[in-house]
């Protein structure tokens, strides 16, 4: 890895001098806009949208657009005066608990080592953050921009967490929000079955990237000249379900199945949904002993069956021999008129 900031973590009086380095990388497979027919890449240039002249970079600045046409143009020293702390500084401002921090605040991760002088002082901090079960708030100037960041250890080395500040985290506006929706009993009761029939330990190696592998297969395919074989469709994402209950209990069956284990209507185990619908159900009324009314005709006396399949079959068989000895007949009388005439 190369790092890609150098700098040093300051907490009280220590300074811990440490290099940055990108803890995460992008996987996803690129491509280039070429010219279909030659393969040729595309370039752009950047023109002014005014004179239509192509700009440098060294002409380039940053300019605000305050709408109706209106630009403000900064330049380098409009940025230089700005208050940001120096960029090569990790400032601690306090030690909170793990938990205290929204997860949705985390924005890019760094792993940080410490230069050799640092060793000591770096593996201090990294075990007192681990026995205190905190993590430091920072601040930290990375890409000409002040950055709130934590401080955290990860597989024994301390990891920074950049964040986004919390005015850049949008609020949740949705009509469904200001609806009064009720959830039964019940329903609860088989989300939360559902819930614990697919509960388990998260291991992130074991899921993949399946569309970018499938993509690579392709690429290789066009390389090597063979030919693409089709990947199998992906079954298609269920209807939304009209009887909830039903989906929910489908849900925890299939979860069961896929573990080896019985389903919820098995044997022995009655499950929130089946016990609250057997609850309602009314009692079966008590018959007496008597048997159903529609058994009473089994002690009828039955009506002997006709026999007339025996005579159908006779009849059937003299006809057949009738039609066979006429057409003997016939063949024998063909025979002897031919005869007649070659004598």
């Amino acid at each position: 890895m190369r790092a890609i900031w150098k700098g040093a973590v300051s907490f009280g009086l220590v300074s811990i001098g440490v290099r940055l380095y990108s803890a995460t990388e992008e996987r996803d497979i690129r491509f280039h806009q070429v010219h279909r027919s030659d393969g040729g890449r595309i370039r752009y240039k950047r023109t002014c949208s005014v004179c239509g002249e192509e700009v440098s970079y060294d002409d380039i600045a940053k300019g605000y657009d305050l709408g109706g046409g209106e630009m403000v143009i900064l330049t380098d020293e409009d940025f230089a005066e700005l208050p940001l702390s120096t960029s090569h500084a990790i400032d601690v401002l306090e030690f909170v608990p793990a938990e205290q921090v929204d997860p949705i605040l985390y924005n890019k991760a760094y792993f940080l080592e410490p230069e050799q002088t640092a060793t000591k002082p770096y593996v201090l901090l990294r075990d007192a953050l681990t026995d205190s079960e905190r993590v430091a708030i920072v601040k930290v100037a990375l890409r000409q921009r002040e950055q709130l960041a934590t401080l955290r250890v990860r597989e024994g080395v301390l990891l920074l967490n950049t964040m986004l500040w919390p005015d850049e985290i949008r609020k949740p506006d949705f009509g469904f929000l200001d609806d009064e929706i009720t959830v039964r009993p019940p329903e609860l009761a088989m989300a939360s079955s559902l819930i614990d029939s697919m509960a388990g330990e998260f291991e992130p190696d074991t899921f993949t990237d399946d569309y970018r592998a499938a993509l690579q297969e392709v690429i290789d395919a066009k390389v090597e000249g063979r030919e693409v074989v089709a990947p199998e469709e992906a079954e298609e994402a269920p209807a939304a379900a009209v009887d909830l209950m039903a989906a929910l209990r489908a849900s925890v069956d299939r979860a069961r199945a896929a573990r080896g284990e019985e389903p919820s209507g098995g044997a022995g185990e009655a499950t929130p949904i089946s016990s609250a619908r057997s609850a309602k159900r009314p009692a079966a009324k008590s018959t007496g002993g008597k048997a159903p009314a529609a058994k009473k005709a089994a002690g009828e006396k039955k009506t002997p069956a006709k026999k007339t399949t025996g005579a159908k079959e006779s009849t059937s068989a003299k006809k057949t021999g009738a039609k066979k000895t006429g057409t003997t007949a016939k063949k024998t009388t063909a025979a002897k008129k031919a005869a007649r005439k070659s004598a």
